[in-house]
Formats: C-alpha cells, sequence, structure tokens
C-alpha cells in the first residue's frame, strides 16, 4: 500500500463520526454501506453470528465510521442492532450521539450494583440501542478483559439480533485481541494509501494467535477515481 503521513486524527473523538446511512440515504457511500451489510449477512448464512468486533491495525483508519454505519444499516433494515463503544482510551458513541459519558462500559464493569439497562441509550435512530464507553478509566485492558465484561457480551447476544463492538486499534494495545475472543467474528479496517502492508499481516496474525475469527476487510478511503469510499473483501 502506498505510504503517508501517518498523523493521528482526534477529531472523531471530539466531534463524533458522520452517519452517512442516515444522513446521505441514496448516495454512493449509504448504498456501500447497505451493500456491506448484506456481504456480512451472506458470509453469516450456515454460522448464525450476531456478534461483530470492528477495529483496524493503527490510528485514523476510520472503524469507528465503519461501525456506526454498519450498526445503522442493520437497524434501518429491521434487525435489534447494538453498538458498543468498547474503546475506551479514544471513545467516540458519545459524540456521535450528542450522549454525555458519564454512565457506560467502564461504569458497568467496576459497579456491579449497575445493571445492563442502566448503561444502554436508546437513540434517535430505531431499533439502535448503543452502549458508551463510560469515564475513561486508568486501566482499560483489564476492563476489557474482566468476566464481567465478557457477560456483557454474551447478555447481549440474548437480547439484540446484531452487536458491533466498536475496538481500539489492535496493534496499539491488546483490548481489541481480548475482545476478539468475545465475538462471533472480526472485520479489519484497512485505510488505502495509510495503512502499512506489514501492519495489516500483523493484525491479522494478532487476532488468529488468540483464536479469533477474522471474517473479512474494509477497504476506506479509495481514490475518487473509484465508485466508492468503502469496498468488503472476505478474509480467506
Amino acid at each position: 500500500m502506498f505510504k503517508r503521513n501517518r498523523k493521528a486524527d482526534n477529531y472523531s473523538a471530539e466531534n463524533g463520526v458522520p452517519l452517512i446511512t442516515i444522513q446521505e440515504k441514496g448516495s454512493v457511500n449509504s448504498e456501500k454501506f447497505n451493500t456491506i451489510r448484506t456481504n456480512i449477512q451472506f458470509s453469516n448464512v450456515e454460522s448464525q453470528r450476531k456478534s461483530f468486533m470492528i477495529t483496524s491495525s493503527i490510528e485514523s483508519e476510520g472503524k469507528s465510521t465503519v461501525s456506526g454505519n454498519i450498526a445503522a444499516a442493520f437497524a434501518k433494515q429491521g434487525k435489534r442492532v447494538i453498538l458498543v463503544d468498547s474503546d475506551l482510551r479514544k471513545p467516540t458513541v458519545q459524540a456521535t450521539f450528542s450522549a454525555t459519558n458519564e454512565r457506560g462500559i467502564s461504569n458497568y464493569i467496576t459497579d456491579r450494583s449497575l445493571s445492563l439497562e442502566d448503561v444502554i441509550f436508546e437513540s434517535t435512530i430505531y431499533n439502535l440501542s448503543v452502549i458508551k464507553s463510560g469515564p475513561i478509566p486508568p486501566n482499560p485492558s483489564e476492563l476489557i478483559g474482566s468476566t464481567r465484561m465478557q457477560d456483557l457480551a454474551n447478555q447481549l447476544k440474548k437480547k439484540y439480533d446484531i452487536i458491533i463492538f466498536d475496538a481500539p486499534p489492535i496493534l496499539s494495545v491488546t483490548d481489541a485481541q481480548i475482545l476478539s475472543t468475545y465475538v462471533d467474528g472480526t472485520i479489519l479496517v484497512i485505510r488505502r494509501g495509510y495503512t502499512y502492508k506489514e501492519d495489516v499481516k500483523k493484525a491479522i496474525k494478532q487476532v488468529e494467535n488468540v483464536g479469533g475469527k477474522l471474517i473479512g476487510a474494509i477497504l476506506n478511503d479509495i481514490s475518487k477515481n473509484d465508485d466508492t469510499s468503502y469496498g468488503y473483501g472476505y478474509h480467506k
């Protein structure tokens, strides 16, 4: 892949991500997310996967934008969907949905008096609920690796048709590796012209090393000469 100046972007953490499937209905990119949704469903016929982790190799590849829009695409189809902001270091969900971040995953894991319902936030998008990250903790990896976090993932499978975990970049911290063992499948976002091929290979290996199931990759930031900014491919 082409090499660019790889500068981390804090815009999404501060302002949220664009929900193209809602804000730009009928646009090329909106339809592309619908196509990605369909491809995920076709890859899911026999295994009946319900929970997916979306991650990237490094920062600023667009994994939060992809997570939010895939969640919205499934919700528009009539599925009961929940988007879980499991990036306890640079969360974006609270900004995307204009919600305070005073209660979320970090609260649920550390405060056993809270029930799952206490941290679920109903968005303005029909069928789409979210769980925010909560206050940023000093020990994100320990919280993600806790039995209570695994219990949360299992409980959500009983309540929702589709669960999307927006996870931190897999090469930066161990959080995404741990999360990949809780979900039915992992999807890797790759930013064209930004991500090094070596990093992609390392990210795939890290998922496989812990027994995670990498089911596909989404190529982001395709050039304007192409028909769209997003493409989905399968991991063999």
